[in-house]
């Protein structure tokens, strides 16, 4: 049975969208006439949405892209929370996919919930969506079906989820503000120098007169960007451009990555979100029954910095080879003293798994601390910025209207 998308025109000639299981597109519109409806089109979900790679069965589907960090929230919660009431998997992802709202998350989920009702189990329905599910999410399912403890896993996945979220969310919103205020800032003082401030000045210079240094830069100024404009957007376009490709080159990226790290304060939010993501990826894996060696290696692909990256894969090798876990991140040289210290001591009690997430949690709230004093420090620093450009303005008006005052008196 697989999962079709449909189109359909009812007995009041409305035209309807759904989900619908089969075993063929002809029993999908049998069924469809069964209930009133006149199917116009009626197309295999995955297929319309994906292509299949070479592999074993299910094969994988590349085409479906990521569920936002909501969605994935909120059908890891849901899955959860029905796993653990009693209910089949097979019956859950169908009450999920009904309660989505979402035609392409209801698709998604009952194309897995086929895989499921064909004989696979959850992970390997998954397995299927790599783009839909992480490499993490994977194995966490897969460790808590081997286990025979999904509920208990789900549960746990679902608030990893669910803080991930929310740390991320709460990041954005606080850069949302003095982002905005940023480009406001100079949309603002833009509008003033090629708009207002050239219908001001000509008039100063027409009187002849001697206008003094600041009106004559305003007024070059003003004149450069109202003649250059698509010069400098051209070239704005051009580094953009030039950086983005230049971020591709695996060895300008690895040198650049490196070099953020040091940074003095942009280094330490790379440092405490890529700790706090691995940390937490690590918790959660380990708690679910992974084996340390894969545990890390998975949560090495949560880590952004390719130079942490790097030096993560060596810290796997050490740990294969009988190092331990804490002697393997030290080499990292770059996670905060605070993980080493917990890892150690976890490893020391018997009590990994929650000892890193109490440091992913302290390693969270750090990094939000962080991120919201220089959000609250930029704020007044932007309005104090802008201020500044509009009192040289108002300056480079108000002292040839001055000096033209005076010479009339």
């Amino acid at each position: 049975m697989a999962a079709f998308e449909y189109t359909a025109i009812d007995a009041r000639g409305r035209h309807k969208k759904g989900i619908e299981e089969g075993d063929s597109s002809r029993q999908v519109r049998q069924t469809l006439r069964d209930r009133g409806l006149a199917p116009t089109s009626v197309v295999h979900s995955a297929a319309a949405r994906d292509g299949k790679s070479q592999g074993s069965a299910p094969g994988i589907r590349v085409g479906w892209r990521a569920m936002a960090p909501l969605e994935l929230a909120l059908f890891t919660r849901q899955l959860a929370t029905l796993v653990a009431a009693g209910l089949p998997v097979e019956e859950s992802l169908h009450t999920i996919a009904r309660q989505s709202d979402k035609r392409r998350v209801s698709a998604l989920v009952m194309n897995v919930r086929a895989q499921v009702l064909e004989g696979h189990s959850l992970a390997t329905a998954l397995n299927a969506y790599p783009s839909a599910f992480g490499t993490m999410y994977r194995s966490t399912v897969a460790a808590g079906e081997q286990s025979g403890f999904l509920h208990a896993v789900l549960d746990n996945l679902a608030d990893h989820t669910e803080q991930r979220f929310e740390s991320v969310r709460n990041v954005q919103m606080a850069l949302f503000y003095p982002i905005l205020l940023f480009v406001v800032s100079i949309a603002i003082i833009a509008g003033l120098m090629v708009y207002v401030v050239p219908k001001i000045v000509g008039v100063f210079e027409r009187t002849g007169n001697e206008l003094p240094f600041l009106t004559t830069a305003l007024i070059d100024i003003s004149g450069f960007l109202r003649g250059n404009w698509w010069v400098i957007a051209i070239a704005v376009v051009a580094i953009v451009l030039l950086v983005r490709w230049l971020l591709r080159q695996s060895e300008f990226r690895l040198r650049w990555d490196h070099r953020k790290l040091k940074l003095p304060i942009a280094g330490k939010v790379v440092r405490s979100g890529n700790a706090s993501r691995y940390a937490s990826t690590l918790a959660i894996l380990s708690a679910s029954g992974v084996p340390l060696v894969d545990a890390m290696q998975i949560a090495r692909s949560v880590v952004t910095n390719t130079w942490l990256k790097q030096r993560l894969s060596e810290a796997v090798q050490r740990v294969s080879e009988g190092s331990s876990l804490r002697a393997a991140l030290e080499g990292v040289r770059y996670f905060p003293p605070m993980l080493l210290h917990m890892v150690a001591s976890g490893e020391a009690s018997g009590q990994l798994d929650s000892m890193l997430a109490k440091v992913a949690d302290y390693q969270q709230k750090e990094l939000t601390r962080l991120v919201t004093t220089l959000v609250q420090l930029f704020q007044p620093l932007m309005l104090l910025f802008m201020a500044g450009l509009v009192l040289l303005i108002v300056l480079a008006i108000l002292v040839p209207i001055l000096s033209m005052n005076q010479l009339v008196s």
